[in-house]
């Protein structure tokens, strides 16, 4: 069981790190060498060609008709709602708002697990989510005084703030489909509804994209698409259905307080920041944050000790 948990927490971990490592290279692209419109697209439809091409090789799954209806919902609140919005969201806002709305997202999730899937709300739990967000909000609000100089909207705070709660219920709502079918047919059909519902309002968008109306192409440039449509997109959406079958909403959605944890080592290493006290305290609170979290009582635990009782 330990072993099942450890694999899941390094599939998310995994996840949210290519997560972290794209924000840098999304930022160099947007908008000047493709549009948010283009860049979501094209994920969406990479995604869609990989994973159908992956399901060639591997078992075939039956998925019945009440299935697919679950999963065209969330394939639009977990991919077509969540990245478009999110894409634009962040054209129109800056990164620091961004940054601190994200953060509520392990919130979300706590509170729509325990409605929907009925998951209790634990000291425990409660106290390892609060902990995480002080430890994300306190390296976000860190550097501030870089950030606040970029200009910010209201609409794009809320577009943000849609994306959030779009992908805190995708990751509520997947879990029976999660526990039943493998990755690649979750993430086929998924990607394959989000690029079909978007197709016909962005194709445009990537015709015209200056990155393909160069008379020289710019290698950097097309690395870095690249590595958005496959260390972004195909492999992170690859390894969360498999963390998600293994360890509860709540703390996959934890994982997201890694993300500037690591925006800032890699930083570090790079030469562009150096290791300082709030870095540290970060990280440590983030890390106990998602321990908390793991060690809290699931459903299951306190259904099985009212039997016990009982």
């Amino acid at each position: 069981m330990m072993n099942e948990k450890l694999k899941g927490h390094l599939f998310v971990f995994a996840a949210y790190i290519l997560f972290a490592v794209n924000i840098p290279i999304s930022k160099y692209l947007l908008p000047t060498h493709v549009t948010p419109e283009a860049l979501t697209i094209m994920r969406m439809a990479f995604g869609c060609v990989m994973f159908w091409i992956t399901s060639l090789f591997t078992a075939k799954e039956h998925v019945p008709l009440k299935d697919i209806g679950l999963l065209f919902v969330c394939g639009m609140f977990g991919i077509a709602v969540n990245q478009g919005l999110f894409i634009n969201g962040l054209s129109l806002t800056s990164p620091l708002d961004a940054s601190i709305i994200t953060t509520g997202g392990p919130v979300f999730v706590m509170i729509l697990a325990a409605l929907i899937l009925k998951e209790p709300i634990t000291r425990m739990k409660a106290f390892g989510v609060l902990l995480g967000l002080c430890g994300a909000l306190l390296l976000v609000l860190h550097s501030a005084n870089v950030e606040a100089e970029q200009a910010s909207s209201l609409g794009g705070n809320l577009m943000i703030v849609s994306s959030s709660l779009s992908y805190s219920l995708y990751l509520v709502l997947s879990r029976p489909l999660v526990a039943r079918y493998s990755s690649v047919t979750i993430m086929k059909w998924m990607f394959l509804f989000a690029t079909l519902a978007l197709v016909p309002f962005t194709f445009q968008d990537v015709i015209d994209a200056p990155a393909f109306n160069r008379e020289v192409l710019d290698y950097k440039e097309l690395t870095a698409i690249f590595f958005v449509l496959f260390g972004a997109t195909f492999l992170p959406y690859l390894f969360l259905p498999p963390a998600q079958k293994r360890i509860r909403p709540t703390t996959v959605s934890m994982y997201n307080y890694v993300q500037p944890i690591v925006a800032s080592l890699i930083a570090i290493l790079i030469g562009q920041d150096t290791l300082n006290f709030p870095v540290v305290v970060s990280a440590v609170f983030v890390f106990v944050g998602v321990y908390l979290v793991t060690q809290s009582k699931s459903r299951a635990d306190v259904e099985r000790e009212l039997t016990v009782d009982d």
